[in-house]
């Protein structure tokens, strides 16, 4: 059977790959004393607080499961106008906000509206894989750029400046970022911006880490620059409903018939008992059950990191928000490898894959390498997802330890 070409572009998901992995060495691992900790999903470990919950229970019961409009709930999007209100402090007009089938949904729908057959789209290198599959998806070509810790691993409204081309339609952001978990500094962001206004392109953000923000300097959204900035936002990190698969999209308001007609094609509507669960998420209990999880988040990322640079698996940014931590694992692969005959000068020095897969056989570990995120300087960094536990944390710094001794 004949294959598109769109198709065979489309590059593998390793976070997904290394999952099955885990998976089976989990298998054998069942029962025995060191069960399989997973650090390699971002997904939060906390599930839907019992009011959203009640409220997915409460649709079911009273058969509020037909579609709804594509544009989402009304009501929905009235809650999470005045949460970006509420929240940041901009003015948000439910108008403009559109509910998806997740924030997967709001990028595929956005790439599709803005993106042109050889448009190239800039992002920084490292970042989250998907980004530039769904740029690849519309036809165009993600452009990649090499960002350093001294940049936060972050584009510059420099590197955007220098790196736009004839072909260039805009950049794609994300902050906090997956798989760094760091922010783009407001004010560079708005540089960022001036730079892409000046020459008539496009500003996609992914935001949908904004709400675990940790440090005050960076808890904006970009909806304050401009509007028109397009940002993509989600209920599955802060809002800890990853399988209901609903996010959202904050769109200009000429752009907002244009993603409702590709929607109503693509996606028909979010699904509906997701969306009235959803209402939920902002009554004042779940939002401070919301910020209570948001400070365990910070006091893993507290207790973690400094742990990783003790072992020399070295954090060079802390990360200001998400839970992730981007780690430097070379010295790591130096002391794990040495003298290993598999490995010789005439062989590509191990790097975070291979390291990624002798912790999962080695101490029941499962981490993700970096190779899906980028391509320039990836290949030396491991992404650990704290949201685990504080003891899974604990035991995975001790398995850690006992392999690295």
């Amino acid at each position: 059977m004949r294959v598109s070409a769109r198709a065979q572009r489309i590059q593998p998901f390793y976070v997904m790959e290394m999952a099955k992995t885990a998976g089976a060495i989990a298998r054998e691992a069942a029962g025995s004393d060191h069960p399989m900790v997973y650090m390699n999903v971002g997904e939060p470990d906390f599930t839907a607080p019992p009011l959203v919950q009640e409220a997915a229970e409460r649709a079911i019961r009273e058969g509020r499961t037909q579609y709804t409009q594509s544009m989402g709930l009304p009501e929905l999007r009235e809650r999470i106008s005045a949460w970006y209100a509420q929240r940041f402090g901009v003015q948000v007009p439910a108008r403009r906000i559109i509910v998806t089938a997740g924030a997967s949904a709001a990028l595929h729908l956005a790439c599709l509206a803005l993106i042109d057959a050889g448009d190239e789209i800039l992002m920084p290198d490292p970042s989250y894989p998907c980004n530039r599959q769904f740029v690849s998806m519309a036809e165009g070509r993600a452009v990649m750029i090499p960002s350093t810790a001294a940049e936060r691993f972050q584009l510059s409204a420099a590197k955007v400046a220098e790196a736009w081309g004839a072909h260039t339609r805009g950049v794609m952001l994300a902050s906090p970022s997956n798989p760094t978990g760091t922010s783009i500094h407001p004010d560079e962001l708005a540089r960022i911006q001036a730079v892409v206004t000046e020459r008539g392109g496009i500003t996609l953000i992914d935001e949908i880490y904004l709400g675990l923000s940790f440090d005050d300097a960076y808890s904006h959204s970009a909806l304050a620059l401009d509007d028109d900035i397009i940002s993509i936002n989600s209920f599955s990190k802060y809002f800890n409903m990853t399988g209901w698969r609903l996010g959202w999209l904050v769109v200009p308001d000429a752009l907002v018939p244009v993603i409702e007609q590709i929607a109503q094609h693509l996606f028909i509507c979010a699904s509906s008992v997701s969306q009235y669960a959803a209402l939920a998420c902002f009554e004042p209990a779940s939002l401070a059950e919301y910020e209570r999880r948001r400070a365990e988040f910070k006091a893993r990322r507290d207790w973690f990191v400094p742990q990783l640079n003790a072992l020399g698996l070295t954090v060079p940014v802390t990360p200001d928000g998400a839970f992730y931590a981007w780690a430097d694992c070379s010295a790591a692969c130096d002391k794990l490898f040495a003298g290993r005959s598999e490995y010789n000068s005439e062989m590509q020095t191990p790097g975070s894959w291979e390291f990624a897969f002798e912790l999962m056989k080695r101490a029941h570990l499962a981490v993700t390498p970096g190779r899906d995120f980028g391509h320039a300087d990836t290949a030396r960094y491991i992404r650990f997802s704290t949201a685990n536990s504080m003891a899974q944390l604990h035991t995975a710094i001790e398995r850690l330890r006992a392999v690295l001794a």
